[in-house]
């Protein structure tokens, strides 16, 4: 307390304090993309190339989906999370309330309809 201003005791603008769980959501997530972007890269260019049939027997087996489907929701998770960042920090009122709904719609939109397609694509 002792940085705070006089102004900002009073009306209580000090720490947030979400800034460090935000931090490690973000380093995990992070250290989960280093793993599954090569791994995704692998297994798409694996199935790369291949008539549709061959495509659809490989991505029915359990390994491949599995990465893809990982992929898929650790990449959206972690783009959303840096764009609520983005809003909070630039998008101020009720826009910026707005938007963060979007994202997190947005969010569960792209897993789903990705998702989707997998399953889809899987069985």
């Amino acid at each position: 307390m002792a940085f705070l201003t006089d102004r900002k005791r009073a009306a209580g603008l000090g720490s947030a304090k979400t800034g460090t769980e935000q931090f490690w959501k973000m380093i995990r997530s992070s250290i989960a993309l280093q793993v599954m972007i090569p791994l995704f890269v692998i297994t798409f260019g694996i199935g790369l190339g291949g008539t549709y049939e061959e495509v659809l027997a490989y991505y029915s087996r359990p390994l491949p989906a599995i990465i893809v489907g990982l992929s898929l929701i650790v990449c959206v998770s972690h783009f959303t999370a840096e764009a609520v960042e983005a809003v909070e920090d630039y998008v101020h009122g009720l826009a910026g309330k707005l938007a963060i709904i979007g994202l997190g719609a947005l969010q569960y939109v792209l897993i789903g309809v990705g998702l989707f397609a997998l399953i889809r694509m899987a069985l």
